[in-house]
């Protein structure tokens, strides 16, 4: 039987109570969910989610941020002497992939903010602002160096951020238009290179791939 360190373990079941939860603020919203039904979800005992989380209320918030780091995680070491189109390329990838794997996560994000965020409103004012704060720095100094056109950093970030989690967020309106039951890999593929396309030539940067023809043609809306 596999055995895990004491600090493995607490990592583990931390991961596979997020997760429980997750999916089950998403079918229950907040108040519909209970810390058992995330236990049992989890398999786990009701004690160990209060150990590791204290309340509900916590554990919510944490699901939250974890989204939000997930998201966010690759501008995490960004610099001034990054190539800027190598850099935006790779967090538009990222966000379409994390679309893509954690549908529910986006969606129980949006359902939070439309709400008026009233359980991260203080993470959002405070840990957020200053990480788009210490990005859109790096932005204004490739923008300073000539490596991308004067365009607003703050709002090239929304633009990302909502482009991309379109893909997760009205997942069902967008499948059904490609008629499709679900989104394949070429369709991630497809997805990502076509925002790319779009945002780097108006950020004044050289997409990284080109989009073929046969690409550019692979999401037409078709009729059953």
């Amino acid at each position: 039987m596999k055995k895990y360190k004491p600090g493995k373990i607490r990592e583990r079941n931390e991961e596979v109570i997020l997760k429980a939860a997750e999916q089950e603020f998403v079918l229950n919203g907040f108040k519909g969910t209970s810390v058992q039904a995330i236990a049992n979800r989890a398999g786990l005992p009701k004690a160990n989610i209060h150990y590791y989380f204290k309340n509900k209320n916590n554990l919510y918030k944490a699901v939250l941020e974890y989204i939000t780091q997930l998201w966010n995680e690759v501008l995490s070491d960004i610099s001034a002497d990054d190539d800027p189109a190598e850099v935006l390329h790779e967090f538009i990838r990222t966000k379409v992939e994390l679309s893509y794997t954690h549908p529910r996560a986006s969606k129980l994000f949006a359902m939070e903010i439309i709400q008026g965020a009233p359980h991260i409103r203080e993470y959002i004012r405070m840990d957020m602002r200053q990480w788009v704060r210490s990005k859109t720095r790096v932005f204004d100094e490739w923008i300073a160096a000539g490596k991308m056109d004067p365009i607003d950093p703050v709002h090239l970030i929304f633009m990302i951020w909502a482009t991309t989690q379109h893909y997760a967020d009205f997942e069902t309106q967008v499948l059904t238009l490609m008629n499709r039951a679900e989104y394949e890999r070429e369709d991630i593929e497809h997805i990502t290179n076509m925002v790319s396309h779009v945002i780097l030539k108006g950020c004044g940067l050289q997409p990284l791939q080109a989009l073929a023809t046969s690409d550019m043609a692979s999401s037409t809306v078709t009729t059953p």
